[in-house]
């Protein structure tokens, strides 16, 4: 009997399962990190704590599911190959959804309110309590924020179109709708939309408004947006992603 060979196995077998096991809590605990976050279980702080525990969790799974496959001179060989390569992507997927919010965050401007006219903005009204209770407040950052969103997103400018302005609301507001945006107020004698949009994950709440008025000559329309966050110092990108998503929906 072999009994080195034995327990050789043995110890394998429990570094596929250790390694596994490890990686799919680190995912689990990135899922409940956006989920308690939402439901209002625990403050975003803590779910942002969790997520960078969890990406010290996908780590130590990838790291102990290649040990199970290369350790020791020998391979655990069928169900233990594709048991040790799920744990190994297991953990990197972990690490990676982290990973890709941080690398985001280091290539996007540290601003929270986007809006297609940095001179002008368009004003809350409806919603005007939830962004005064809200640690990012109504204020727009003025020439230093407009200054960083021309860099960033060039492409995030006032939306003229040939179409008559009550037409053009009718449209905005349909568009809105169909985005999944909570409406709050739609007023079209001053040509105001107002809504809230909630993030998938972590349910974060971001306020636009958005303002159709008549277009450059009188022509047409000319639709502006501005799309904020309720908290945080960076969106992510959240926001000019949000318009650019409102302008092509209004498009097509």
């Amino acid at each position: 009997m072999d009994i080195t060979g034995n327990r050789a196995a043995s110890g394998m077998r429990w570094l596929v399962w250790a390694g596994l096991l490890v990686s799919a809590a680190a995912l689990v605990v990135e899922a409940g990190a956006g989920e308690g976050t939402r439901f209002g279980w625990w403050p975003f702080r803590t779910g942002f704590t969790m997520l960078g525990r969890a990406v010290w969790l996908g780590g130590a799974g990838a790291l102990l599911s290649v040990l199970a496959l290369f350790a020791g001179g020998r391979r655990p060989r069928k169900w233990g190959d594709a048991m040790g390569a799920t744990g190994v992507l297991l953990g990197l997927l972990a690490i990676a959804i982290p990973g890709s919010f941080y690398w985001t965050a280091k290539h996007v401007p540290m601003i929270h309110d986007i809006t297609t006219d940095t001179q002008d903005p368009p004003r809350f009204v409806a919603l005007l309590d939830a962004r005064k209770n809200a640690p990012n407040g109504i204020e727009y950052g003025g020439a230093e924020v407009a200054g960083k969103q021309r860099i960033a997103y060039p492409d995030i400018l006032p939306v003229d179109r040939e179409l008559a302005p009550p037409a053009a609301f009718e449209r905005a507001l349909a568009t809105a709708r169909g985005l999944g945006w909570q409406v709050a107020a739609d007023n079209a004698a001053e040509g105001r939309i107002e809504a809230t949009d909630t993030t998938r994950w972590f349910g974060f709440k971001d306020d636009v408004v958005i303002r159709v008025s008549a277009g450059p000559g009188g022509k047409g329309s000319r639709i502006d947006l501005r799309s904020v966050s309720r908290i945080g110092k960076s969106d992510l990108g959240k926001n000019a992603s949000r318009i650019r998503a409102f302008i092509k929906a209004f498009d097509g």
